[in-house]
């Protein structure tokens, strides 16, 4: 692997702590700047067909805007990513109430959670590994959770994110990353136009409130299947209630195939840009969201990001699932590792 990483300082957060920007390339001109911040993909570029580099995450030009602004632009997610019922979940027998940031419920690691925290980094063989230590009641999880994530770059336009984490006592983990994606560029408008194929046969059924019911769906016969290539805004308005709820796709699909096992999960393009993406993962599930929430966000280079002007591909245990047995469990027991593996192939078509 012929990665190179070079490291700047991108600035300081409000509390004075300095936050360094590693920028990744590879020889097909690859560029990838990760922020000690909260591990944020704060750019992407690739080459579309042209041969242009084309930069296809959303994010912002500074820290204030990190800071001040929360849509989790290209952020690690954890301790738990997507949402848990109330803030609540038994485990051994015990109730524990985690913060509560969205609607009542507990959403994405919390209120710190890792995505607002700086994190080490060290270069390694060609990797960058940005880690962290979650300590015991932080947030209200149980267990003393040591992380890090290892990012590299491979000379075929993979990237890569390999997590690692190990606790003390019996926790949640399940940890992710939230890049918004648009392949026309980051500046470019809607996704609208973007084609999305997800290897789902199922999704989860959720509440208004975005909360699984615990019941999962076959995705046959539904504006939820993405079994062969539809663009995200075919039937992103359909009248249908899932949809209706989520003001568009904010879904977990289950990934076919087993968990552990590094298997295709999605593949989208852009026909324009030519710009496409594969995305790999040992994980149960994927959340795809279509940046509902979005709205006239400020970003990089003075670009205003519209409802719909990225999408996002989460892959995750299923939301909830510590409160629904029958849910493949994040449950990480305590001396014991978790590991799982994401993986985008960039390419041009």
């Amino acid at each position: 692997m012929s990665t190179k990483i070079v490291k700047n300082v991108f600035g300081k957060t409000s509390e004075g702590e300095q936050v360094d920007l590693y920028t990744l390339s590879n020889p097909m001109g690859i560029e990838i700047g990760i922020l000690t911040y909260g591990g944020i993909i704060q750019f992407l570029k690739v080459p579309d067909k042209s041969g242009k580099l084309v930069d296809i995450v959303l994010g912002f030009d500074d820290m204030a805007g990190y800071e001040n602004s929360s849509p989790y632009f290209g952020a690690l997610i954890g301790r738990c990513a997507n949402r848990i019922c109330k803030g609540r979940f038994s485990l051994n027998g015990k109730e524990y109430s985690l913060a509560c940031n969205d609607k009542g419920n507990h959403l994405h690691g919390g209120i710190k959670g890792f995505d607002k925290k700086v994190w080490s980094a060290e270069v390694k063989g060609g990797s960058l590994i940005l880690s962290l230590t979650s300590p015991d009641e932080e947030e209200g999880y149980p267990g003393n959770l040591e992380v890090s994530v290892v990012h590299s770059l491979s000379d075929d336009g993979t990237f890569t994110w390999e997590y690692f984490a190990r606790s003390d006592a019996d926790t949640l983990c399940n940890l992710t990353n939230h890049t918004y994606f648009n392949l026309a560029g980051h500046d470019s408008g809607t996704i609208l136009n973007q084609m999305v194929q997800l290897e789902s046969d199922f999704f989860t059924e959720t509440d208004d409130k975005l909360i699984p019911t615990g019941r999962i769906f076959p995705v046959e016969g539904t504006p939820m299947d993405f079994k062969t290539p539809h663009a995200i805004g075919e039937r992103i308005n359909a009248d249908y209630l899932p949809l209706k709820l989520a003001g568009g796709y904010d879904h977990n699909f289950s990934v076919r195939g087993k968990t552990g096992v590094l298997r295709d999960a999605a593949f989208c393009y852009d026909e324009e840009s030519g710009i496409s993406i594969k995305v790999k993962t040992t994980l149960p599930g994927l959340q795809l969201y279509t940046g509902n929430f979005l709205d006239d966000v400020k970003g990089k280079g003075g670009a205003v990001y519209p409802k719909n002007g990225a999408f996002c591909l989460e892959t995750q245990y299923y939301p909830d699932a510590a409160n629904h047995p029958h849910f493949e469990q994040p449950l990480l027991k305590a001396g014991e590792e978790y590991h799982h593996i994401t993986s985008v192939k960039f390419g041009v078509r």
